[in-house]
């Protein structure tokens, strides 16, 4: 009966995607993962604890930006492996300079030397979409070491509307970046000059990043529409954390158990073709002797 009803709850998925124009990538990581039982059992205030709320249930997890502070969150222990994901609904209107983030990172570990793996929204004018910036880096930020590896994606849904699931996946071999299960990105290992390995911990936050969110800091945070809300809900942690035994098992990224399957790189193939706005592969401004991993 278990089985029959997943096999039930796994077609009603399946064809609720379908309906909603997005293609099926067979494979649902945000159902096949049970949520944390609280916010408080994955994840704890790391500043502003004056502009977070945590719901009564601790289902779900409030953050604002107002021009006294902005706020983040983060996990309890570092892990160095897992899917990590949330339902997040943003704020609409004017956004501009506004960024919420959810990333995993060593940066309090590891200062100025450190790895990290973003889902960034930045915010935008009235009009315009979100864009979703993904980004992966390893051993430094803000200095001569930094190599951003940025890939950038409009939305096929308004993601102010309603809450919607964003999950990083990692493991030794790959990340891979989901939205509503669909994967929109994958990042292979290729050289470990080139792949994030040391334990990181998962972060969300809100912050005021008007010298370069949107158009390059053309348009900044304008206090007068404070405060900026992000919304968090449903967090699913499945990892392996920093003292886990190597007996503990990473978190599948396909119903095979490792890599993509065929209709999840169709999946992710349509995401990119329809809604990827930048690829820092493609750019030729940059120094590609600096991302060897472009080069095949």
């Amino acid at each position: 009966m278990a089985l029959l009803l997943l096999l039930l709850s796994s077609i009603l998925i399946s064809m609720l995607h379908w309906s909603s124009g997005q293609p099926s990538p067979g494979y649902y990581p945000s159902h096949r993962f049970k949520p944390l039982p609280g916010f408080y059992h994955g994840y704890s205030n790391l500043w502003g604890p004056q502009h977070q709320t945590v719901s009564g249930d601790q289902s779900s997890a409030t953050i604002w930006l107002d021009r006294n502070s902005g706020s983040g969150f983060k996990s309890n222990r570092p892990y160095r492996s897992g899917y990590f994901a949330a339902s997040i609904k943003l704020q609409a209107g004017y956004t501009a300079g506004v960024i919420t983030a959810f990333y995993l990172s060593n940066n309090q570990v590891h200062p100025g030397f450190h790895d990290e793996v973003d889902i960034e929204f930045m915010g935008n004018t009235p009009g315009k979409p979100y864009r979703l910036q993904t980004n992966v880096y390893i051993r430094g930020s803000g200095d001569s070491r930094y190599v951003g590896r940025e890939m950038k994606f409009h939305l096929w849904f308004d993601p102010t509307a309603d809450f919607h699931n964003y999950a990083i996946l990692w493991n030794p071999d790959e990340i891979i970046f989901f939205v509503d299960d669909i994967p929109i990105r994958r990042y292979p290992r290729k050289s470990e000059n080139t792949f994030p390995m040391r334990p990181m911990w998962m972060y969300g936050t809100i912050w005021d990043a008007s010298s370069w969110a949107t158009d390059r800091g053309k348009y900044r945070v304008d206090y007068r529409y404070q405060p900026f809300v992000a919304r968090f809900t449903r967090f699913i942690i499945r990892g392996c954390s920093a003292y886990a035994p190597s007996s503990c098992r990473q978190a599948p990224s396909s119903q095979s158990g490792s890599g993509l399957s065929p209709q999840q790189y169709a999946a992710m193939q349509w995401a990119q073709s329809n809604y990827m706005v930048y690829n820092y592969c493609m750019d030729p401004k940059r120094d590609h002797a600096l991302t060897p991993e472009c080069w095949g």
